[in-house]
Protein backbone atom coordinates (compact mmCIF):
# COMPACT_ATOMS: atom_id res chain seq x y z
CA UNK A 1 0.00 0.00 0.00
CA UNK A 2 1.24 3.56 -0.94
CA UNK A 3 2.00 6.17 1.32
CA UNK A 4 -0.61 8.25 -0.57
CA UNK A 5 -3.24 5.31 -0.10
CA UNK A 6 -2.28 5.18 3.74
CA UNK A 7 -2.85 8.99 4.03
CA UNK A 8 -6.47 8.87 1.98
CA UNK A 9 -8.10 5.98 3.95
CA UNK A 10 -6.71 7.60 7.40
CA UNK A 11 -8.65 11.03 6.21
CA UNK A 12 -11.45 8.64 5.23
CA UNK A 13 -11.78 7.32 8.42
CA UNK A 14 -10.88 10.50 10.52
CA UNK A 15 -13.83 12.19 8.72
CA UNK A 16 -15.84 9.10 8.97
CA UNK A 17 -15.27 9.20 13.11
CA UNK A 18 -15.66 12.93 13.30
CA UNK A 19 -18.97 13.20 12.16
CA UNK A 20 -20.93 11.26 14.40
CA UNK A 21 -19.94 13.21 17.67
CA UNK A 22 -20.94 16.46 15.91
CA UNK A 23 -23.91 15.19 14.32
CA UNK A 24 -27.09 16.09 16.92
CA UNK A 25 -25.32 18.57 18.45
CA UNK A 26 -27.93 21.66 18.53
CA UNK A 27 -30.69 19.18 18.84
CA UNK A 28 -29.28 17.71 21.97
CA UNK A 29 -28.64 21.30 23.55
CA UNK A 30 -32.63 22.65 22.57
CA UNK A 31 -33.78 19.69 24.05
CA UNK A 32 -31.83 19.69 27.28
CA UNK A 33 -32.75 23.87 27.43
CA UNK A 34 -36.82 23.35 26.62
CA UNK A 35 -37.05 25.84 23.89
CA UNK A 36 -36.17 26.77 20.20
CA UNK A 37 -33.77 30.31 20.56
CA UNK A 38 -34.72 31.39 17.30
CA UNK A 39 -33.36 35.33 15.53
CA UNK A 40 -35.45 36.92 14.34
CA UNK A 41 -36.24 40.49 12.03
CA UNK A 42 -36.35 43.48 15.22
CA UNK A 43 -39.92 43.66 13.28
CA UNK A 44 -41.53 43.35 10.36
CA UNK A 45 -45.20 42.95 9.91
CA UNK A 46 -45.90 39.54 8.57
CA UNK A 47 -42.78 38.16 9.10
CA UNK A 48 -41.88 38.48 12.54
CA UNK A 49 -42.61 41.20 14.69
CA UNK A 50 -44.08 41.59 18.26
CA UNK A 51 -47.69 43.07 19.56
CA UNK A 52 -48.03 45.32 22.40
CA UNK A 53 -47.70 42.57 24.82
CA UNK A 54 -44.68 41.15 23.32
CA UNK A 55 -46.21 38.43 21.65
CA UNK A 56 -44.74 36.95 17.98
CA UNK A 57 -46.31 36.68 14.86
CA UNK A 58 -45.60 36.05 11.21
CA UNK A 59 -44.47 33.95 8.18
CA UNK A 60 -40.81 33.41 9.77
CA UNK A 61 -42.27 33.04 13.66
CA UNK A 62 -44.72 30.36 12.06
CA UNK A 63 -41.55 28.21 10.99
CA UNK A 64 -39.72 29.01 14.31
CA UNK A 65 -43.17 27.59 15.99
CA UNK A 66 -43.36 24.57 13.72
CA UNK A 67 -40.09 23.62 14.66
CA UNK A 68 -40.96 24.06 18.35
CA UNK A 69 -44.04 21.69 17.49
CA UNK A 70 -42.03 18.89 16.17
CA UNK A 71 -39.45 18.56 18.71
CA UNK A 72 -41.50 19.27 21.94
CA UNK A 73 -44.87 18.53 20.93
CA UNK A 74 -45.33 22.49 21.84
CA UNK A 75 -45.42 25.57 19.42
CA UNK A 76 -44.72 27.48 21.89
CA UNK A 77 -41.43 26.73 23.30
CA UNK A 78 -39.78 29.07 21.47
CA UNK A 79 -37.65 31.91 22.66
CA UNK A 80 -36.99 35.36 20.08
CA UNK A 81 -34.08 37.01 19.60
CA UNK A 82 -34.62 40.33 17.47
CA UNK A 83 -31.91 40.72 15.31
CA UNK A 84 -30.28 43.44 12.67
CA UNK A 85 -29.49 42.62 9.20
CA UNK A 86 -25.70 42.79 9.91
CA UNK A 87 -26.49 40.48 13.67
CA UNK A 88 -28.42 37.90 12.15
CA UNK A 89 -25.59 35.84 10.47
CA UNK A 90 -22.88 36.33 13.13
CA UNK A 91 -25.44 34.97 15.91
CA UNK A 92 -25.93 32.03 14.10
CA UNK A 93 -22.96 31.52 13.93
CA UNK A 94 -22.03 32.22 17.28
CA UNK A 95 -24.34 30.13 18.58
CA UNK A 96 -26.28 32.56 20.19
CA UNK A 97 -29.55 31.39 18.59
CA UNK A 98 -30.38 28.09 17.26
CA UNK A 99 -31.76 28.64 14.01
CA UNK A 100 -32.10 31.99 11.82
CA UNK A 101 -35.06 32.81 10.31
CA UNK A 102 -35.17 36.33 9.12
CA UNK A 103 -36.25 37.30 5.93
CA UNK A 104 -32.31 35.97 4.49
CA UNK A 105 -32.03 35.33 1.08
CA UNK A 106 -29.88 32.46 0.45
CA UNK A 107 -27.00 33.13 -1.56
CA UNK A 108 -23.86 30.91 -2.68
CA UNK A 109 -21.49 32.91 -0.63
CA UNK A 110 -22.99 32.93 2.84
CA UNK A 111 -24.43 29.03 2.07
CA UNK A 112 -20.50 28.53 2.06
CA UNK A 113 -18.33 30.81 3.00
CA UNK A 114 -20.20 31.80 6.36
CA UNK A 115 -20.34 28.35 7.74
CA UNK A 116 -24.39 27.93 7.13
CA UNK A 117 -26.58 25.52 6.05
CA UNK A 118 -30.24 27.36 3.93
CA UNK A 119 -33.06 24.36 4.77
CA UNK A 120 -36.14 25.31 2.92
CA UNK A 121 -37.09 28.94 0.99
CA UNK A 122 -40.69 29.56 3.31
CA UNK A 123 -41.23 32.91 0.60
CA UNK A 124 -39.98 33.76 -2.51
CA UNK A 125 -39.13 37.32 -3.05
CA UNK A 126 -38.03 39.91 -5.59
CA UNK A 127 -36.04 43.09 -4.73
CA UNK A 128 -38.53 46.16 -5.66
CA UNK A 129 -38.74 50.05 -5.00
CA UNK A 130 -41.43 51.76 -3.26
CA UNK A 131 -41.76 55.34 -4.05
CA UNK A 132 -44.33 58.16 -3.46
CA UNK A 133 -46.85 58.51 -6.25
CA UNK A 134 -46.42 62.43 -6.55
CA UNK A 135 -43.05 61.80 -7.51
CA UNK A 136 -44.62 60.46 -10.74
CA UNK A 137 -42.83 57.69 -11.53
CA UNK A 138 -43.92 54.39 -13.12
CA UNK A 139 -40.90 52.63 -13.44
CA UNK A 140 -37.86 51.87 -11.82
CA UNK A 141 -36.22 52.61 -15.27
CA UNK A 142 -37.07 56.47 -14.50
CA UNK A 143 -35.26 56.42 -11.13
CA UNK A 144 -32.15 57.77 -12.79
CA UNK A 145 -29.78 60.20 -9.99
CA UNK A 146 -32.48 59.00 -7.39
CA UNK A 147 -31.57 59.25 -4.17
CA UNK A 148 -32.74 55.40 -2.86
CA UNK A 149 -32.86 54.82 1.01
CA UNK A 150 -31.11 51.11 1.96
CA UNK A 151 -30.20 48.67 4.34
CA UNK A 152 -26.70 47.94 5.14
CA UNK A 153 -25.55 44.26 5.62
CA UNK A 154 -28.03 42.99 2.83
CA UNK A 155 -28.06 42.05 -0.44
CA UNK A 156 -29.76 44.57 -1.62
CA UNK A 157 -26.84 47.55 -1.83
CA UNK A 158 -25.10 45.29 -4.11
CA UNK A 159 -28.37 44.45 -6.32
CA UNK A 160 -28.95 47.87 -6.44
CA UNK A 161 -25.34 49.14 -7.54
CA UNK A 162 -25.83 45.89 -10.45
CA UNK A 163 -29.17 46.75 -11.58
CA UNK A 164 -28.05 50.61 -11.72
CA UNK A 165 -25.18 49.77 -13.75
CA UNK A 166 -26.35 47.15 -16.16
CA UNK A 167 -29.11 49.89 -16.83
CA UNK A 168 -26.44 52.48 -17.39
CA UNK A 169 -27.82 54.65 -14.60
CA UNK A 170 -27.23 56.23 -11.35
CA UNK A 171 -28.22 56.46 -7.98
CA UNK A 172 -27.71 58.06 -4.52
CA UNK A 173 -27.66 55.48 -1.39
CA UNK A 174 -28.62 56.76 1.83
CA UNK A 175 -27.45 53.84 4.30
CA UNK A 176 -29.11 53.12 7.57
CA UNK A 177 -28.68 50.63 9.70
CA UNK A 178 -32.53 51.14 11.86
CA UNK A 179 -35.16 49.95 10.01
CA UNK A 180 -37.41 52.47 12.02
CA UNK A 181 -34.80 55.14 11.13
CA UNK A 182 -34.71 53.95 7.51
CA UNK A 183 -38.18 54.00 6.90
CA UNK A 184 -38.55 57.67 8.98
CA UNK A 185 -36.35 58.97 6.70
CA UNK A 186 -37.90 57.79 3.44
CA UNK A 187 -41.39 59.22 4.73
CA UNK A 188 -39.94 62.70 5.87
CA UNK A 189 -38.72 62.96 2.04
CA UNK A 190 -34.99 62.48 2.30
CA UNK A 191 -35.30 59.87 -0.31
CA UNK A 192 -36.91 59.46 -3.75
CA UNK A 193 -37.16 55.92 -3.26
CA UNK A 194 -37.19 52.83 -0.80
CA UNK A 195 -35.51 49.33 -2.34
CA UNK A 196 -36.07 46.39 -0.31
CA UNK A 197 -37.57 42.99 -0.72
CA UNK A 198 -40.91 43.81 -1.98
CA UNK A 199 -42.81 41.76 0.63
CA UNK A 200 -40.94 44.07 2.71
CA UNK A 201 -42.55 47.22 0.64
CA UNK A 202 -45.44 45.69 0.94
CA UNK A 203 -45.22 45.75 5.23
CA UNK A 204 -43.74 48.99 5.46
CA UNK A 205 -46.45 51.11 3.09
CA UNK A 206 -49.25 49.22 5.24
CA UNK A 207 -47.69 49.83 8.88
CA UNK A 208 -45.85 52.99 8.59
CA UNK A 209 -46.73 55.02 5.73
CA UNK A 210 -48.68 58.14 6.95
CA UNK A 211 -51.29 57.90 3.60
CA UNK A 212 -50.77 54.25 2.50
CA UNK A 213 -52.50 55.03 -0.59
CA UNK A 214 -49.57 57.65 -1.37
CA UNK A 215 -47.22 54.88 -2.57
CA UNK A 216 -46.66 52.79 -4.56
CA UNK A 217 -44.13 49.96 -5.33
CA UNK A 218 -42.92 49.78 -8.75
CA UNK A 219 -43.88 46.95 -11.34
CA UNK A 220 -39.84 45.48 -11.48
CA UNK A 221 -38.12 42.70 -9.32
CA UNK A 222 -34.36 43.43 -9.82
CA UNK A 223 -33.49 40.18 -7.86
CA UNK A 224 -34.06 36.83 -6.91
CA UNK A 225 -34.72 37.04 -3.31
CA UNK A 226 -35.79 33.44 -2.40
CA UNK A 227 -36.29 33.93 1.71
CA UNK A 228 -34.84 30.77 4.01
CA UNK A 229 -34.98 29.40 7.44
CA UNK A 230 -31.02 29.21 8.04
CA UNK A 231 -28.53 26.62 10.50
CA UNK A 232 -25.44 26.17 10.83
CA UNK A 233 -22.96 23.80 9.12
CA UNK A 234 -22.08 20.22 10.44
CA UNK A 235 -25.40 19.64 12.32
CA UNK A 236 -27.37 17.52 10.07
CA UNK A 237 -29.94 15.94 12.38
CA UNK A 238 -30.85 19.73 13.27
CA UNK A 239 -30.89 20.93 9.77
CA UNK A 240 -32.92 17.75 8.60
CA UNK A 241 -35.24 18.64 11.43
CA UNK A 242 -36.04 22.13 10.49
CA UNK A 243 -35.90 21.62 6.53
CA UNK A 244 -38.67 18.54 7.01
CA UNK A 245 -41.09 21.26 9.68
CA UNK A 246 -41.52 23.21 6.88
CA UNK A 247 -41.96 20.76 4.26
CA UNK A 248 -44.81 18.90 6.45
CA UNK A 249 -46.70 22.51 6.02
CA UNK A 250 -45.86 22.58 2.34
CA UNK A 251 -46.94 18.70 2.36
CA UNK A 252 -50.15 18.98 4.41
CA UNK A 253 -51.61 22.33 2.28
CA UNK A 254 -50.93 19.40 -0.73
CA UNK A 255 -52.93 16.98 1.05
CA UNK A 256 -55.23 19.08 2.12
CA UNK A 257 -55.19 18.56 5.84
CA UNK A 258 -55.54 21.63 7.63
CA UNK A 259 -55.10 22.72 11.65
CA UNK A 260 -59.28 22.38 11.79
CA UNK A 261 -59.57 19.14 9.96
CA UNK A 262 -56.25 17.40 10.49
CA UNK A 263 -57.90 15.25 13.66
CA UNK A 264 -60.09 13.88 10.69
CA UNK A 265 -57.36 13.59 8.35
CA UNK A 266 -56.07 10.22 10.99
CA UNK A 267 -58.38 8.19 9.45
CA UNK A 268 -57.43 9.18 5.68
CA UNK A 269 -57.18 6.54 3.75
CA UNK A 270 -54.39 8.22 2.05
CA UNK A 271 -51.12 6.80 2.39
CA UNK A 272 -48.88 9.89 2.12
CA UNK A 273 -51.40 11.61 4.65
CA UNK A 274 -50.81 8.40 6.98
CA UNK A 275 -47.37 9.12 7.13
CA UNK A 276 -47.25 12.46 7.34
CA UNK A 277 -49.59 12.51 10.59
CA UNK A 278 -47.18 9.54 12.11
CA UNK A 279 -50.25 7.11 11.61
CA UNK A 280 -48.05 5.01 9.79
CA UNK A 281 -44.57 5.34 11.53
CA UNK A 282 -41.56 5.42 10.37
CA UNK A 283 -40.68 9.17 9.93
CA UNK A 284 -40.53 9.82 13.30
CA UNK A 285 -37.94 8.00 14.44
CA UNK A 286 -36.08 9.17 11.20
CA UNK A 287 -35.13 12.30 13.08
CA UNK A 288 -35.20 11.42 16.04
CA UNK A 289 -38.86 12.87 16.78
CA UNK A 290 -41.77 11.41 18.25
CA UNK A 291 -44.22 10.11 15.62
CA UNK A 292 -46.81 12.76 16.01
CA UNK A 293 -44.30 15.63 15.28
CA UNK A 294 -45.80 16.68 11.60
CA UNK A 295 -49.46 16.58 13.40
CA UNK A 296 -48.52 18.34 16.29
CA UNK A 297 -46.68 21.34 13.40
CA UNK A 298 -50.22 21.05 11.87
CA UNK A 299 -51.93 20.85 14.64
CA UNK A 300 -51.15 24.31 16.47
CA UNK A 301 -49.19 26.29 13.33
CA UNK A 302 -51.42 25.21 10.42
CA UNK A 303 -50.74 23.92 7.06
CA UNK A 304 -48.39 25.91 4.22
CA UNK A 305 -51.56 27.98 3.18
CA UNK A 306 -52.99 28.79 6.46
CA UNK A 307 -49.37 30.62 7.55
CA UNK A 308 -49.39 32.35 4.37
CA UNK A 309 -53.16 33.67 4.49
CA UNK A 310 -52.71 34.42 8.08
CA UNK A 311 -49.68 36.80 8.01
CA UNK A 312 -49.00 38.41 4.50
CA UNK A 313 -51.97 37.16 2.26
CA UNK A 314 -55.72 37.34 2.35
CA UNK A 315 -56.33 37.92 5.94
CA UNK A 316 -53.61 39.86 6.83
CA UNK A 317 -53.31 43.82 6.12
CA UNK A 318 -50.97 43.42 3.27
CA UNK A 319 -53.02 41.20 0.94
CA UNK A 320 -49.93 39.71 -0.94
CA UNK A 321 -50.83 37.29 -4.03
CA UNK A 322 -49.56 33.61 -3.48
CA UNK A 323 -47.58 34.46 -6.99
CA UNK A 324 -44.74 32.11 -6.80
CA UNK A 325 -45.32 31.25 -3.38
CA UNK A 326 -48.28 28.76 -4.22
CA UNK A 327 -47.99 24.97 -4.61
CA UNK A 328 -46.69 23.94 -7.69
CA UNK A 329 -49.76 22.26 -8.78
CA UNK A 330 -51.35 25.89 -8.81
CA UNK A 331 -48.49 27.64 -11.22
CA UNK A 332 -46.01 28.02 -7.95
CA UNK A 333 -42.74 26.98 -6.51
CA UNK A 334 -43.50 25.41 -3.27
CA UNK A 335 -42.73 21.68 -3.67
CA UNK A 336 -42.30 18.68 -0.55
CA UNK A 337 -40.37 15.60 -1.21
CA UNK A 338 -42.08 12.10 -0.74
CA UNK A 339 -42.67 11.62 3.06
CA UNK A 340 -41.09 7.88 2.92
Amino acid sequence: MTLFKSMTIAAILAAATALPAQAGTTFDAVKAKGFVQCGVNLGLYGFSAPDDKGNWSGLDVDACRAVAAAVFGDSSKVKYTPLSAQQRLPALQSGEVDLLARNTTWTLSRDTANGLNFTVTNYYDGQGFLVPKALGVKSAKELNGATICVLPGTTTEQNLSDWFRANKLTFKPVVIEKNEELTSAFFSGRCDSFSSDASQLAAVRANEAPKPDDYVILPELISKEPLTPVVRHADDQWADIVRWSIFAMIAAEEKGVTSKNVDQQLASPDPEVKRILGVTPGNGKSLGLDEKWAYNIIKQVGNYGESFDRNVGKDSKLKIDRGPNALYTHGGLLYAPPFK
